[in-house]
């Protein structure tokens, strides 16, 4: 198995400044304005991934790349991976592309579960999802939000069963979590923070944002 490597110390190693560690790997978003450049900056990544043995996700659009490292079954990051983000990020700078690290998000869902063996059937059949652990729904493309199965040690009828959570850049997140409340949005938790606030809508709804701050342990 390869050597796992933290969240800070990816994110603090020279050459990786454009990349950002979320909840289901480490991603960077590349602004381009045109899409020629486009086309060039993905051929180029394919070309550093083949290199290296190691598959990104990578999302076209007329304006943008984006570029997600996935984490694997054992979550974390490896020094390969580090490695191709600054192979990655220098294929920019080739091209004059900007990375814009504000941008990049997960987004994933959390369905609270007494029993989870009894419910996780259902949602891995109405999802076409694929099952990860004993506690995790996968989109086997990667497109779409995960899911994960929160336990419970008793029913909470004052509080919603399925709410989302937005992870974003540690650097961003108390500016989310400003711009949510500014919205009319209400503070429920931050007793957990940075590694996650809880915020309802006006109608109690409720969204976790959430950072990698608090959950990173060295790997030595």
């Amino acid at each position: 198995m390869a050597q796992l490597i933290t969240a800070r110390r990816f994110e603090a190693a020279d050459g990786a400044g454009d990349w950002r560690v979320l909840g289901r790997g480490a991603s960077a978003c590349f602004r381009i304005g045109s899409f020629t450049v486009v086309v060039q900056l993905v051929e180029a990544i394919g070309a550093l991934a083949d290199a290296l043995g190691r598959a990104p996700d990578v999302d076209l659009r007329p304006a943008s790349v984006t570029v997600r490292l996935p984490m694997g079954e054992v979550p974390g990051l490896t020094e390969t991976d580090l490695e191709l983000a600054r192979q990655i990020s220098a294929a920019a700078r080739e091209l004059d592309v900007a990375a814009d690290p504000a941008a990049v998000q997960d987004v994933d869902l959390t369905i609270d579960a007494l029993v989870r063996p009894r419910v996780i059937p259902f949602w891995r059949a109405v999802l076409g999802y694929e099952q990860v652990g004993d506690e995790d729904l996968l989109d086997a493309a990667r497109r779409s939000p995960a899911v994960w199965f929160q336990p419970m040690s008793g029913p909470r009828p004052q509080r919603n069963r399925i709410h989302v959570e937005v992870w974003v850049p540690v650097d961003r997140a108390e500016a989310r979590v400003a711009a949510a409340l500014g919205a009319g949005g209400s503070l429920v938790s931050d007793e957990f923070a940075p590694s996650w606030w809880t915020l309802a809508d006006a109608e109690g709804n409720e969204v976790d944002v959430a950072t990698w701050m608090g959950r990173d342990e060295e790997r030595d």
